[in-house]
């Protein structure tokens, strides 16, 4: 009956030293290189290449039009050209009542040497003259749970199909915060 509970005794010490040890020689995370908090991108969502609309005709969607889902080509410059960085998808419902609706979605998806994963844009606020101030909501991959804004643009060019302007501008969350539980 002793030798149980010198036994017992021996392995809790030893246990505490275990963990005494391995606190005070751990490896300490390495913090030579700063994180990143804040990124600043430009790229063009491209549009469709068709024939050439006649000025006096505009392709608006009906009053009654249910959604509009799109798949486009990301490019870092303006020229159908430019390198493609990845894809630009959506799913809007711009009928009235749902301007302000959480499905209105932009979603970009990088695949470059640089940069992998998405971001996740919710189109709320709508702009004027061509201009749109959007949320970014989250992203996958290099962009985990960052958040910011995109502004869209384009410039109204009747003769020519003209992309789509995106800047974003991203905030990475502070990693040093702990997630509650």
């Amino acid at each position: 009956m002793f030798s149980n509970k010198f036994i017992f005794c021996g392995f809790v010490i030893s246990a505490i030293l275990v963990v005494i040890l391995l606190a005070t020689l751990s490896p300490l995370p390495h913090s030579k290189t700063p994180s990143k908090s804040w990124l600043a991108l430009s790229l063009y969502i491209q549009q469709p290449q068709t024939t050439v609309v006649p000025p006096d005709a505009h392709t608006v969607a009906p009053q009654d039009a249910g959604a509009l889902i799109f798949h486009r080509v990301l490019t870092e410059g303006p020229k159908n050209t430019s390198r493609v960085v990845g894809k630009a998808q959506g799913f809007i419902i711009p009928v009235e009542q749902f301007a302000h609706s959480g499905f209105n979605i932009i979603y970009l998806t990088f695949d470059t040497r640089e940069y992998s994963g998405s971001v996740s844009i919710q189109a709320r606020n709508s702009g004027s003259d061509r201009k749109d101030e959007l949320t970014v909501v989250g992203g996958t991959g290099s962009f985990a749970f960052v958040r910011g804004k995109a502004f869209l643009t384009q410039k109204d060019d009747t003769n020519i199909v003209v992309p789509y302007h995106i800047s974003l501008h991203l905030k990475y969350p502070d990693r040093s915060e702990t997630i509650p539980g």
